[in-house]
This record gives structure tokens, C-alpha cells and sequence, in this order.
């Protein structure tokens, strides 16, 4: 392992360096507010596997470089040890004979950072220091969109079968064998023949997948029963909290899959669909080629292209029930709203007389006998192409940009700080090209 002590911070000016500051990753450092961000970590590293050799500033900026590239843990810290520039973007330069070999520093870092600091707390930094850029304050505009999970498509017979074996291989029979005990009576051989053979075929009706759904609950059921009497004999049998959690979710799995058999799904609540990430729920969008997805729903706001999030949370909800909480964060950050773009889903009766007392034109569609003037059917064209085209086209390159495609870390926290992140380099992104453009002088025309 490297001694990453070695670090030096770079002193001075160099070519390199001044290349770096004219580069657009140097106007992307810039534009970030770096002592606000390392004043929300503590000074001492505490706690296990924390990063104490790296800088607060460093953490950040790798967080950021991340996102930027759109590249895994390990390509990134590749790419760190033989590109000067992210050496200089992180604050951190190493020596030519020095390099990482650490992998799991990522893995450290976001722990270390999800442990400290909540991602609305940042986006309050960057927000308050990037709305000086902002041209058209006035106009709010506001839509919600999905960043999904990595995580293969869930079915009740994937994520029982995954429980049962878990239950029996994992720890049942590694248990029994670490003891000496002798294993409890059950049909786990025979069903995993059965399992196989069912997925094996292309397609399974019905009643087939229904017949499977209840030897695998009675299976699970079974092997549950059998695990917590060899846990309760044995003191726990030397499981640590992680197997228990597992334990207690897959308890869970059983109880709800027992209730689907007898009742539609609509009536079971915080349905579980991953074994391995529990939090997440299916949410249903409606969409054409995507009519549920799982991952994290966003009520994302935007104000000339600076985006930022009023709402993450995996569970579902209806984001026209935010219009005014929405108007009232526009408010804090950028004063008060004259003009608002959102979908038609944000057209209530409710919203309609929020706004009209607030005096805020929206791009609504029109109720009553009294028609919209010339001006002000040009003004609610022009906001709802905006919304439709800037804020869908955010939504767009984030995912395929910016790493939020599918979110491959796991756990709650870090999946929110994966997506904080995307959103806000993209922003950092635009502001560096602002600033670039208003440095450089207009072009003259040839005569």
C-alpha cells in the first residue's frame, strides 16, 4: 500500500499550471467555493476507515471529478496518477515516483462525507454562491424526473428465490457445518432444480409463476422458522450486523410476497424490490417505454439553466403538491418569482390561485371565458418551449454525462450524494462556460 503521506501541496506557478487555470477543468475549479465546502467537514479525520491523509478540499474535488468524467472509482484514481491536472484540481500533487494503489479510497471518501454533511447543506453553498451569475431570476421553472438504480429488473420470483438462498446457503448450511449441527429437513435441492427449470423458459404463464410464488414463500418461510431456532441456540452463531439486517429485510420480503399472494399490490405499502438495496421503491411514471422505475424520484428547479433539487426521496410523490414550497426556496435564493413553467400536472385549482395571488404568470393552460392576449400567449409559448426543451434536455445530459444514468453505489445516503453531485458539476459545467464567455471579447465580422 502506498504511502500516501507523501502528498505534497503544490506551491508556485508553473506552465502546467497556468495551463490548467486557462483549461475549462481550471475555470470548473474556479467556479466551485472551496473554503465554504471544507468548512462543513471537520478538521480532525474521525471515525473508521476515514481518509485522514486526504483534505477536505481533495474529498470534494474528487467527488466532483467523478461526476465530471462520468468514469468508475478505479479509472479515476488511474487517471489521477498520470494526469497533472486532476493532481492540480484536487489541490494534490504527487511526485514521479508516486502513485495510488488504494482503490477503496472512493468507497472511504463518500462514507466519510454522507457521515458529516447532508447534500441540502451544499447545494445551499453553491447555490448562494453561483445565483450571481444568473441573468433571469424571475423565471422559475420546475418538473420531476427518476434517477434510477443499477439493479437488475425485479420480479417476486427473483427476489424470493435470491432470499432462499441466502437463508440456506449463505448461513443455514455454513452455520450447521461450522457447529457440527445437523441440517434441518427442507426441499431447497428440489426447489433449486424447479427454479431452474423455470428459468430457464422463455416465457411462463400465469399460473406458473403463481404455483412458483407459493413454494418459494412456503420455502422461505420454512427456512426462516429453521435459521432464527439455530441463531437463538447458538447466541447469534457469530453473525455481525450486517447479516442481521439482511436477516430482518428478508423477513420482511417473506411477509409482504405471503400478503401479494392474496391481495393486489396496490394495497401493500414500502413494497421491498431488492435484496440488496431495500430502500428502494417502484415508482411509476407512466411512461411509454418505461412505466415504473426504480430508483430515486427528483423534483428538480431550475433558473436559467442553474439547476437544483427541491425534493430526492426514494419513496413516491406527487410533485404538484410542491408548487408552493418551490416558489417559497426560489424566493430565498433569487427573490421573488414573476414567471413560472410546469407541466400540466401542476394546474390545479389550488396552484391556480397560489399563483394568481402572488401575481406569478404561468404557462398553464387557460380556464374561464376570458382569453389570453397576443403578448401573453407568445410570453406562456415561450415559457413552456423553455421548459420543455432546457429543462427535459438538463434532465438528459445529466444521465448520460454526468453519471446518473444508472447509480451503481449503494446505500440511501450515498445514491442521494451520487445524484447531488452529478447535478451540481453540471451546473459548475455551465457557470465556467458563462464566465469563459463573458471574458472573451465579441467577434468582429469580415467587411
Amino acid at each position: 500500500m502506498a504511502q500516501l503521506s507523501l502528498f505534497k501541496n503544490f506551491e508556485g506557478y508553473s506552465p502546467k499550471y497556468n495551463f490548467f487555470k486557462n483549461s475549462l477543468l481550471g475555470r470548473i475549479h474556479d467556479s466551485i467555493p472551496w473554503d465554504e465546502l471544507i468548512d462543513c467537514l471537520p478538521d480532525e479525520r474521525v471515525g473508521r476507515g476515514a481518509p485522514s491523509w486526504f483534505g477536505s478540499k481533495g474529498m470534494f474535488a474528487l467527488m466532483f471529478l467523478k461526476a465530471y468524467f462520468n468514469i468508475s472509482d478505479r479509472q479515476l484514481l488511474e487517471r489521477f496518477n498520470t494526469d497533472w491536472s486532476l493532481q492540480y484540481f484536487c489541490g494534490k500533487v504527487l511526485a514521479e515516483d508516486q502513485q495510488i494503489k488504494d482503490m477503496t479510497i472512493m468507497t472511504r471518501i463518500r462514507a466519510y462525507i454522507e457521515s458529516h454533511c447532508e447534500w441540502e447543506k451544499l447545494q445551499e453553498i453553491l447555490i448562494n454562491h453561483w445565483k450571481y451569475d444568473v441573468s433571469n431570476s424571475h423565471v422559475l421553472l420546475m418538473d420531476a424526473t427518476c434517477y434510477e438504480s443499477y439493479i437488475r429488473f425485479p420480479t417476486d420470483v427473483k427476489l424470493l428465490w435470491e432470499c432462499c438462498e441466502w437463508v440456506f446457503e449463505s448461513q443455514l448450511f455454513s452455520i450447521c457445518s461450522e457447529y457440527g449441527i445437523k441440517r434441518p429437513r427442507s426441499k431447497f435441492r428440489e426447489q433449486k432444480l424447479a427454479q431452474m427449470s423455470y428459468s430457464r423458459k422463455r416465457k411462463n404463464s400465469f399460473k406458473e409463476t403463481l404455483r412458483r410464488r407459493k413454494a418459494l414463500v412456503y420455502l422461505l418461510n420454512k427456512g426462516i422458522g429453521q435459521l432464527q431456532d439455530i441463531l437463538d441456540k447458538n447466541k447469534g452463531a457469530g453473525l455481525d450486523l450486517k447479516d442481521f439486517a439482511r436477516f430482518g429485510v428478508i423477513k420482511k420480503v417473506c411477509q409482504q410476497q405471503e400478503f401479494l399472494l392474496d391481495n393486489p399490490p396496490s394495497k401493500l405499502k414500502d413494497r421491498i424490490v431488492s435484496l440488496h438495496k431495500p430502500y428502494l421503491r417502484p415508482i411509476v411514471r407512466g411512461k411509454e417505454k418505461k412505466p415504473v422505475e426504480f430508483g430515486a424520484k427528483a423534483h428538480i428547479l431550475q433558473v436559467d439553466g442553474l439547476t437544483f433539487i427541491d425534493k430526492l426521496d426514494f419513496n413516491a410523490f406527487n410533485e404538484c403538491t410542491r408548487l408552493k414550497l418551490s416558489v417559497a426556496k426560489h424566493k430565498r435564493f433569487f427573490g421573488p418569482a414573476k414567471q413560472l413553467g410546469a407541466d400540466r400536472i401542476y394546474a390545479t385549482n389550488k396552484n391556480r390561485v397560489f399563483c394568481t395571488g402572488k401575481k406569478i404568470f404561468t404557462c398553464f393552460p387557460k380556464k374561464g371565458p376570458k382569453k389570453l392576449s397576443k403578448a401573453e400567449k407568445t410570453l406562456s409559448s415561450e415559457i413552456s418551449k423553455q421548459r420543455a426543451t432546457v429543462m427535459e434536455g438538463v434532465f438528459g445530459t445529466n444521465k448520460n454525462f454526468y453519471g446518473l444514468g444508472k447509480i451503481k453505489v449503494k446505500g440511501e445516503k450515498r445514491e442521494k450524494l451520487m445524484i447531488f453531485f452529478g447535478i451540481m458539476t453540471a451546473n459548475a459545467v455551465l457557470i465556467a462556460k458563462r464566465r469563459k464567455a463573458k471574458e472573451s471579447p465579441p467577434k468582429q465580422k469580415a467587411a
